[in-house]
Formats: structure tokens, sequence, C-alpha cells
């Protein structure tokens, strides 16, 4: 697919949500696509018949067609099946790759002061019953440079968690930078991609990383409650397994209906475990709509080409940029296409300001939102694939005419 008008008029069909309102704020929770709930919904028609000729089969069936979702995600961003876990959401992953962690006492942890709390919460939890340290670098301007990051790493930091996109003002880290930082040091790197994936390609053979967790709910369009855990081949041996259900075993000869009828099972034996990123998963029952309609979402993406949505992406964030400085507001994104996403923030001066602009936008059906980290945030506009020129221009009109108003108000003019 090109980035021809037609071609993306077809893409936002399959968003009807679009028909009535302005929706700029995937980077809270995306609309989902009508190939994704017509996925859920087939597999609900399933559920509900149970086609297969015994609850036996049909079970096994749920829980193969968990499996797409594993190869659509490992085909976007170029990792290998055995490498990715569905987990729920971004912070399960965070979570687990935290416990996965062999850390001891005076162990640091480095991550940077921009970031959505849950990059940090797994490492405060574990403070309090593992004496480990959190060293924190500050942002400069909305930024996070790599040099700053490097120049924090200490002989006992032994992980750096950051977002490849903050969330308050959608600025982009230079990941291979930090990924050859956390390499030559021989230091973890734990990814937050949820606010990149889907919206801004990512390949993760040529920017390496050890763990990277994504949930489907923003920039996959797949608002489901199932997200993923990548972790790095070769790093299972270093890591802690997890207290794992029966599906993250090896399966057994003849598979799990044929072993569920052997009259010689016992519960209590040695049980071999698979060395796949799938044993981080539940291991029991899963999410089997939430994975179905993430599967069908990626496939979406990975059919128009990350790097056509990236494109995308970066056209339309150029119209908004482009707008807002006409209407003289301060835009605090970082505006180097290298470390630009699909979020732009502005700020009009105030918090108030700020909310009583977003109260506007939303009194004419524009979705966008208020984000603040650190001191660093505003209006929060976030442009996807599925929007178009006319939802940038319908917001820089709504702005536009709100600024005028307030600054006539404020003159004391009629």
């Amino acid at each position: 697919m090109t980035s021809s008008p037609g071609n993306w008029q077809s893409v936002r069909e399959q968003f009807p949500a679009l028909r009535e309102k302005t929706f700029l704020d995937s980077a809270c929770i995306s609309l989902a696509s009508k190939a994704a709930v017509d996925a859920v919904q087939k597999f609900l028609d399933s559920a509900l018949r149970c086609p297969e000729r015994s609850a036996t089969l049909h079970h096994i069936a749920m829980d193969d067609m968990r499996a797409p979702a594993r190869t659509e995600i490992a085909r976007l961003i170029h990792a290998n099946e055995n490498e990715i876990a569905l987990v729920e959401s971004t912070s399960a992953g965070l979570t687990i790759a935290a416990a996965a962690m062999p850390l001891e006492a005076g162990d640091r942890v480095l991550i940077c002061d921009l970031e959505f709390m849950q990059v940090a919460l797994p490492w405060c939890q574990m403070r309090e019953k593992t004496p480990i340290e959190i060293d924190m670098v500050p942002n400069r301007g909305g930024a996070i440079h790599p040099e700053d990051i490097a120049a924090k790493i200490t002989p006992r930091t032994r992980i750096v968690a950051i977002s490849s996109v903050q969330w308050s003002n959608g600025f982009r880290v230079d990941l291979a930078a930090v990924s050859k930082i956390c390499r030559e040091a021989g230091v973890w790197l734990v990814v937050d991609a949820i606010q990149q994936l889907g919206a801004i390609p990512m390949d993760v053979r040529e920017t390496p990383v050890d763990f990277l967790s994504c949930g489907g709910h923003k920039w996959l369009t797949a608002p489901f409650g199932q997200g993923f855990l990548y972790i790095r081949d070769g790093m299972q041996a270093s890591l802690q397994r997890p207290i794992s259900g029966y599906l993250s075993l090896e399966p057994p000869v003849g598979g799990w209906g044929n072993y569920f009828q052997t009259p010689s099972i016992t519960p209590v034996r040695d049980y071999k475990f698979t060395d796949e990123a799938r044993v981080y998963e539940i291991g029991g029952t899963g999410n089997y709509p939430g994975a179905v309609g993430l599967a069908a979402s990626v496939k979406m993406l990975n059919e128009i080409g990350p790097a056509n949505i990236g494109r995308r992406v970066h056209e339309l964030t150029d119209e908004l940029i482009a707008g807002l400085t006409r209407i003289g507001v301060k835009i605090a994104t970082p505006l180097d296409r290298r470390n630009r996403s699909g979020i732009v923030t502005f700020d009009l001066g105030s918090v108030e300001r700020n909310v009583a602009l977003m109260e506007h936008l939303l009194d004419h059906k524009v979705m966008i939102s208020v984000r603040y980290t650190a001191g660093i945030g505003g209006v929060r506009v976030a442009c996807h694939f599925f929007n178009s020129s006319d939802d940038v221009a319908r917001l820089l009109e709504l702005t536009g005419s709100f600024v005028r108003g307030q600054t006539v108000l404020a003159g004391g003019g009629a």
C-alpha cells in the first residue's frame, strides 16, 4: 500500500467510529477495526456452538486459535515466534520481566524521569524485598539523550528500563544508541514499546533489546486486553522462570487430548518446560478473544506495511506541527523527525487552559488528552494511520478559534 488518498480512505472504512468523531487519541486507547471485531465475533460464534467433535477437541482448537498472534507479532518486529509470549498488557509484560531478573542487593536499575509509572513500578515494588537502587536520568527539554544514560551507568547497574516513545510528549529515544550502550556495558535493556509499535516501525534484529513489552490497546488497534512480551532468544538460561501452568510444558507425545485419557499419568513428577518465551505466559486457559483480535489487528498492520504506516504518521504529524506553529502555540514535542512518533504535544501556557481546550475539543467530538510527567506535557494529540488531513485540519481550526477567543478575552476585547 502507498500513501495515496484512495488507499488510506479504504483503511478508514475499517474504523466506522471515524464517521462520527475525529479520533486523535490512539495514545490512550485506540479504536478497533472491523477486521478485528469480525475475528473476535467468529471466535465467539465458535464458543457459542462448539463445532468440534468433542469438548476436548474444542478446547484444543481454542488454544490453537491464539497461535497466529505470536506469528503476526514476530513478523511485525522481525523476531522469531519462540521469542514471543502472549501476556495481558504492557504492565503484565514489564512485571514478568522484572520478576525474571536475578537481581541482588545493591544492584541498580536505570530509568528516565519522563516515564509512565508502570516502567518504574516493578522496580519500586522490588525494593520492598530486595534492596536494589533506582537511578533516574533527567530529561533535557523533554528529550532523553543516550550519552546521559551512559553517564549514569555504574558497575552495579544491571538494567536500563525505558520507553521507546515517551507517553507525555511523544519523544522517541535513539534506541539503537541506547542498545549499543547497554550491550557494551553488559546491561540488560528492558523496553516499553506501547507508544511506538503500530505507528513507527521497530526491528529487534537491527536494534537488539533483551525484553520488549507492548499492549495491544493503543497503536496496535486491538483494545481487547491482550499484548505481548518479547524475550531475546538465548536469555532463558540466565532468567528465573516463573511458576507456570501446564501449557508451558513441552507438549506430550500424542497431544494433550491423548495424555488426559492415559490411566498412568500422575500429577507429581519431573516436568519439562519449553525453552520458548511462552513459558512466561499464564500456561492455562488464556484470553482467547483478546489473542484472536490482536492477531487480526496486527495482521492488518503487517499487510498495510509498517514502513507505509510510519510514513503516513509522519505526514500527518508534519501537517499538525506546521499548523500549530502558525497558530503560535508552544510545541512540547522535540521536532527532529528522528525523535518523533505519532504523538505531538503542545502547551497553551497553563494546565487550566490546556484542560479547557481539551473540553472544548471533546464538545466538538475531537478526541485528545492532556498528559504530563516531570513537568513536561500539555495537550496530547495522537495521529495514526487511519487519520486524515481533514482530521488534523479540524483540530487546528478548533484550536485556533479557541486560542483567538482566549486572547481576545485576555485583552479585554469584545
